[in-house]
């Protein structure tokens, strides 16, 4: 198989693995943020089970809670008489989300708990609820705190969506184990080489956006520090 012809044939795999990384980036921040207030907030019981949670994220493989999420979903829903309801694609998104919500609450936790004191002593002291210090106060702080972080886990994520190929997700790594199997494993290096390049450029796209919002952060604040030590000395 030439290279010209097998460039298409992979990249016609490529927006399943957007989709996958996708839903997984925005299912895992939303788990990350539930995580992190249950943390931050040391509600009984609910925060335990938070830290929890987090802790098998991280701990635990990630191709391993694929394998979980892949033969343990069937037994869940089964609970509820649904069958031949989860797929390879749905099991690699409810996994790979799981994951990225337990490593980016140790991101978001530790900006949040960087923002320095007297801002929240201040938030507090106006009267702000915990909602509008999050909103208003502490959390644009701590987006520009934690987006370095949130990169690299963007990164680790683009990493790992390659090992939905385990669980039968047809992505970009497993169609072209599909090419190389076809061409009896003679273009080797070549697809490799392929791929290498594929998720590069997803790597990079990925960097330069993160770069864009940090450095337009790094403007924001470098204006609005003077107003907020301002309002800290005030009170």
């Amino acid at each position: 198989m030439e290279l010209s012809s097998m460039i298409p044939e992979l990249l016609s795999a490529l927006p399943l693995t957007l989709a996958i990384m996708f839903v997984a980036l925005v299912a895992g921040f939303v788990l990350a943020i539930m995580a992190t207030v249950l943390r931050v907030r040391r509600i009984p019981v609910l925060s335990q089970l938070a830290d929890l949670y987090v802790s098998y994220a991280r701990s635990v493989p990630v191709v391993l809670q694929l394998f979980v999420a892949f033969y343990g979903l069937p037994v869940v829903v089964g609970l509820f008489g649904m069958k031949d309801f989860i797929t390879p694609t749905l099991a690699s998104m409810v996994g790979l989300s799981l994951y990225h919500g337990g490593y980016l609450s140790e991101v978001i936790r530790p900006a949040y708990l960087a923002v320095e004191r007297g801002q929240h002593d201040a938030a507090d002291s106006l009267g702000y609820t915990f909602r509008q210090k999050i909103t208003r106060i502490a959390g644009p702080q701590a987006l520009h705190i934690g987006l370095p972080g949130y990169g690299n886990a963007v990164i680790y994520m683009i990493h790992n969506v390659a090992l939905v190929m385990y669980i039968g997700a047809a992505d970009v790594m497993a169609t072209a184990h599909l090419i190389m199997e076809r061409s009896y494993n003679q273009y080797q290096f070549g697809t490799y080489l392929v791929l290498g390049v594929i998720y590069s450029m997803l790597c990079l796209i990925s960097w330069l956006i993160i770069r864009f919002f940090e450095l337009r952060f790094a403007r924001y604040h470098s204006k609005t520090a003077p107003a907020k030590i301002k309002l800290t000395a005030s009170i």
